[in-house]
């Protein structure tokens, strides 16, 4: 805060204006008449930002604020001799401002936090195998970027070997991540394994980070619903208070007796806490607090309406693929012997389909020494992977096959499973499945416990919605949904007078985003996803969600707070003016310290964090997906 005082304008203002006040004190004190012209000099500095507001939201915006009040009653008081009154109100007035601009720059650093992430900086490997060092602006698809040890990964690629990732300012999460080859790795995270390469796959504008930034910007320039109206209602606010005050004084002045500078002090002092300083600062504060707590944790929220707005939210549907499952699949299940399995594994590398590619990572480690590698292996469209007399694929086609360890009796409806076929018997199978995402039950129950209905929308059959909605704990679910059924839910739900939020990664969840009263895209899925949605979820992670839900709800109970207590102030102030109990730097410091504390309070939503409020929030992952797959 102190360094922010000598490096901003207005915080030197401030500070000038401080020392002057000071200085003119101990002048009046010590009977020394030069303390007016120094109380002045402390009205000039403190009043300047104030009365350039005023005058410049007047004349170009053509509406009054409360800027124009607080200088008109410093000038009021300067005018009845009580410069030493004037100054005061300033004081603490700038001082509120200077801390409510402070507290803006403090909710919008988390931008400038994001931005420093990425280096501006990468080593590009020319075609000859040299490194030079461009800008990271200038790198372009396809372009082989070096990363060394601890370096900021410039911009978002592919891995040319398996890596370590550090993802904590993507994601929050601590952990480094282990990246495959060929794996996506993103700009702004840290490589904490050995160097490595990536293949750029999207320009610096259009890298994750890139867009966090972007839809941050965005977002705080979209104020909320609150304050929205209290922004609509200032400027008659403000014109009411200006044609009460010269009533109050005539009033007082003809219709009580009192002397014109006793009415017109009285004026001052309505003039100074009538002034809605606190209830404008009630909102704004608070909600881009929010926004910036969200971006902290991964969760971009377009606009303070829609930050508050997510605690309305009494239904949520959730797509299953991607949202309450990773979305790709992993071994579960197998039996057949090392030597066969090594001959599967190999068979399979030389195949691109998804199945493939999750029986070649599960079995990574699997000694291929033993296979014989100079036979051709063929791939089948639509059966699977051929090798000399050996092939893997759909039990559909091995229907009539010898069956000699009864192998069929493992088929599961909800798994997707291949056998591994030698002439004319089945030798072994390996059963895969989509798996569910550690955080997505304790997600789920944490919504559920907090009187949000969950249901499961997925395009999926029956039997694996069922097996995920089973597993996560949600009771309602429709399987085999097009676009136009999940359309229909949210409608239908709509018409009930529900608030309806919903969650999803393609691009068939995008119209039902689009339709919801609140759609929330998870940020690995299609951009069209993302464009629909209100927020976005940066990785796939419901937690992440639940931390945004509450901290909507935290908001809204914050600017209730902030709203009551300003008007709470403003309404008791008012009424001891009117007894005659209250003079003008009393009413000065309770009215600027009333809006230095609803902004105080707004910025405790910096470090909010509900995350570890969700239930089943700490569930160990590699337990829980031993036990839970569909």
């Amino acid at each position: 805060m102190f360094k922010y005082l000598f490096t901003h304008r207005n915080g030197r203002f401030l500070v000038y204006g401080i020392l002057a006040l000071i200085i003119g004190f101990v002048l009046m004190f010590s009977g020394n008449p030069a303390s007016r012209w120094v109380f002045y000099i402390s009205i000039f500095f403190l009043g300047f930002y104030a009365a350039k507001d005023a005058v410049v939201d007047t004349i170009e915006e053509r509406k009054l604020n409360v800027d124009l009040l607080m200088v008109l009653a410093a000038l009021g008081a300067v005018l009845i001799d009580y410069e030493s009154e004037g100054a005061m109100l300033l004081l603490i007035f700038a001082a509120a401002e200077v801390l409510e601009e402070y507290a803006m720059n403090k909710s919008t650093h988390a931008i400038s936090e994001l931005m420093g992430n990425v280096p501006e900086t990468a080593q590009l490997i020319k075609e000859n195998g040299e490194i030079e060092e461009v800008k990271t602006d200038d790198l372009q698809v396809n372009d082989r970027v070096l990363v060394a040890r601890g370096q900021n990964i410039p911009i978002d690629g592919l891995t040319d070997r398996q890596v370590l990732v550090n993802e904590a300012a993507l994601t929050g999460e601590s952990l480094p991540v282990s990246k495959e080859l060929g794996a996506e790795v993103f700009a702004g995270t840290i490589n904490e394994g050995d160097a490595f390469q990536i293949t750029v796959n999207k320009l610096a504008s259009e890298t994750v980070f890139s867009k966090i930034i972007h839809l941050v910007e965005e977002a705080q320039s979209h104020p909320s619903q609150i304050a929205s109206f209290i922004d609509q209602i200032e400027t008659k606010y403000v014109t009411g208070v200006l044609v009460t005050v010269p009533l109050f004084i005539a009033a007082l002045y003809f219709g009580l007796s009192y002397t014109f500078q006793e009415a017109f002090y009285r004026g001052m002092v309505l003039l100074t806490v009538a002034s809605p300083c606190a209830l404008v600062a009630s909102a704004t504060p608070a909600t881009l607090s929010a926004i910036s707590n969200g971006a902290k944790h991964g969760i971009l929220v377009k606009g303070g309406a829609a930050m508050e707005s997510l605690a309305t939210m009494d239904t949520l549907y959730s797509d299953k693929t991607g949202t309450l499952t990773y979305g790709e699949f992993d071994v579960v299940d197998y039996q057949i012997s090392d030597t066969d399995l090594a001959e599967v594994v190999f068979m399979e590398q030389q195949s691109s389909h998804p199945i493939a590619n999750a029986v070649v990572k599960h079995f990574k480690d699997v000694d291929l020494t033993v296979v014989d590698q100079s036979k051709m292996v063929e791939e089948v469209p639509g059966l699977g992977v051929m090798k000399g007399d050996i092939v893997v694929g759909k039990p559909s086609h091995f229907s009539l096959y010898n069956d000699p360890n009864n192998y069929r009796k493992f088929l599961e409806a909800e798994n997707t499973t291949v056998f591994v076929v030698r002439g004319e018997d089945i030798i072994g199978y390996i059963s895969l499945a989509d798996q569910v995402r550690p955080e997505a039950r304790g997600a789920v129950q944490s919504f559920l416990a907090d009187g949000v209905d969950v249901q499961l929308l997925t395009g999926d059959n029956e039997l694996i919605a069922g097996s995920v909605a089973r597993e996560v704990g949600i009771t309602q679910y429709q399987a085999a949904c097009l676009p136009e059924d999940k359309i229909a839910r949210v409608k239908e739900s709509q018409s009930k007078g529900h608030v309806v939020g919903m969650i999803g990664d393609g691009i068939n969840d995008a119209p039902a985003l689009a339709n919801a009263n609140i759609g929330i895209a998870m940020g690995s899925g299609s951009s069209v996803a993302m464009e629909s949605g209100d927020i976005v979820v940066v990785k796939n992670n419901l937690a992440k969600l639940y931390h945004a839900f509450k901290l909507s709800e935290k908001l809204g109970a914050i600017i209730k707070q902030n709203v009551a207590f300003a008007v709470g102030v403003i309404v008791v102030l008012i009424i001891l003016n009117l007894l005659g109990w209250l003079d003008l730097p009393a009413g000065v410091i309770f009215h600027e310290g009333s809006t230095i504390l609803v902004i105080l309070n707004g910025l405790r939503l910096l470090n909010y964090d509900a995350e570890h409020k969700a239930v089943g929030a700490n569930e160990d992952s590699a337990v829980f997906n031993q036990q839970h797959s569909v």
